[in-house]
C-alpha cells in the first residue's frame, strides 16, 4: 500500500511519462510490475492519479481551437529537441505537451467556464473580465469562457441581455440551444425557448445561426430595432419595440395591446405562486401597462378592476385564478 503524501514535482514528471507509457496498445508484463513497484515510493501514486484525473477532464476540451493550437505549440517545442524520437518516446511528448500546456494555462481552471445562475423571480448583472455586462433574467443561466480567440457563452435557460466590449481579435459569440450569435461590439437580447430562441438587436449587429448538422444553417442578419425568433416556422427578422422587449431588464414588464393570457405567462415567469386566467373570452382581450417584475400583487388587482374579473386566492398552493361569471369554469 502506498504512502499518501504530497506529491513531488519530480513524481509528477515520472507520472507524466508512466502515464504516457502505459497508454500503449502492448506493455510488457516487465514494464507493468516496474511501475506497480514505481507507485509505492511516497507521493507517486497520488501525482499519478493527478494526471489521469487531468487527462480525463481534458477529454472533453480535444475539440476546442484553442486547446488545439496550444498542444501544438507545446508539442512543437517538446520534439524539437528529439525530431528522431522512436514511436515509444512520441506518446511521452504529447503527454508531456499537454502537461506544459497546463502548467501555461494554469490547469484545467482556466479552460473551464464559469457558470452564473438566478433564480426565480431573480435578477442578476454580471461584469465579464473583457468589460462585457451581462443582464440574467429570472430563472436563467449562462455559462462563460474567455479565451484569447473567442468569448464563448452558452445560455442554459432563460433570458440575457448582452452589452458586449468591442473586440475584434475575438468574437462574443452566444450559444442558445441550435441557435449561435455571434458579435463584435453591439447590445442585444437572447431569450431560449424549447426549440429555438428569440434575438432583439438593440444597437451594432448580430449574426444569428441556426442548425448546420443534417441539413445547411439557416442564417440571419439584424439591424438594430429587429428581431427573430428562430422557433417559429420560416422565421425572418421582424421590427421590433426594442425598448419593451428589454425593459425587464430595467425591473419593468411593459405591455402594450398584448392578450392577458400573454401577459399573465409573461408575469409567471417571476413568480412562484402562479396566476391563472378562466377559459374563454376574457383572455384573448388586449391589456396595457407597466408594471414593476414580480408585483403580481398591482398587476392582478389593475387587471379585476379594469376587465371586471374576480380574484380567487388558493389557500393549498397559493395559485391565483382571474375568473368572470360565464366565461367558464377552466382555468389557464
Amino acid at each position: 500500500m502506498s504512502l499518501s503524501t504530497v506529491p513531488t514535482d519530480q513524481a509528477r514528471r515520472e507520472a507524466t511519462e508512466w502515464f504516457a507509457r502505459l497508454n500503449k496498445l502492448d506493455v510488457p508484463l516487465a514494464e507493468m510490475q516496474a511501475w506497480k513497484a514505481w507507485l509505492d515510493a511516497p507521493g507517486n501514486k497520488a501525482a499519478y492519479d493527478e494526471v489521469d484525473a487531468f487527462w480525463r477532464r481534458s477529454e472533453g476540451l480535444k475539440d476546442d481551437p484553442d486547446i488545439k493550437a496550444a498542444v501544438a505549440n507545446a508539442l512543437g517545442r517538446a520534439t524539437a529537441s528529439a525530431p528522431t524520437a522512436p514511436p515509444r518516446r512520441r506518446g511521452f511528448a504529447v503527454a508531456l505537451a499537454v502537461g506544459v500546456v497546463a502548467a501555461i494555462a494554469g490547469g484545467y481552471a482556466l479552460w473551464a467556464p464559469k457558470v452564473y445562475s438566478t433564480g426565480v423571480g431573480e435578477q442578476r448583472t454580471i461584469q465579464l473580465a473583457d468589460g462585457s455586462t451581462v443582464v440574467l433574467d429570472t430563472d436563467s443561466q449562462v455559462a462563460v469562457r474567455l479565451t484569447g480567440a473567442q468569448r464563448d457563452i452558452r445560455l442554459g435557460r432563460g433570458q440575457a441581455l448582452f452589452d458586449v466590449a468591442h473586440d475584434g481579435r475575438r468574437p462574443f459569440v452566444v450559444t442558445a440551444g441550435a441557435a449561435s450569435i455571434k458579435a463584435l461590439g453591439t447590445r442585444f437580447d437572447v431569450r431560449r425557448e424549447a426549440r429555438g430562441a428569440i434575438v432583439t438587436l438593440v444597437r451594432g449587429a448580430v449574426e444569428v445561426r441556426q442548425g448546420g448538422a443534417a441539413e445547411p444553417p439557416q442564417v440571419w442578419r439584424l439591424a438594430p430595432g429587429q428581431r427573430v425568433a428562430t422557433q417559429v416556422p420560416a422565421p425572418r427578422p421582424s421590427p421590433v419595440d426594442v425598448d419593451t422587449a428589454t425593459s425587464w431588464a430595467s425591473g419593468r414588464l411593459v405591455f402594450r395591446a398584448v392578450p392577458l393570457r400573454a401577459a399573465v405567462a409573461e408575469f409567471n415567469r417571476y413568480e412562484r405562486h402562479k396566476i391563472e386566467v378562466a377559459d374563454g373570452p376574457v383572455g384573448d382581450e388586449l391589456i396595457s401597462g407597466v408594471f414593476a417584475v414580480g408585483d403580481s400583487d398591482t398587476f392582478v388587482g389593475s387587471m379585476a378592476d379594469l376587465h371586471d374579473l374576480t380574484i380567487e386566492r388558493s389557500d393549498k398552493d397559493g395559485t391565483i385564478r382571474l375568473t368572470r361569471e360565464g366565461d367558464g369554469g377552466g382555468v389557464r
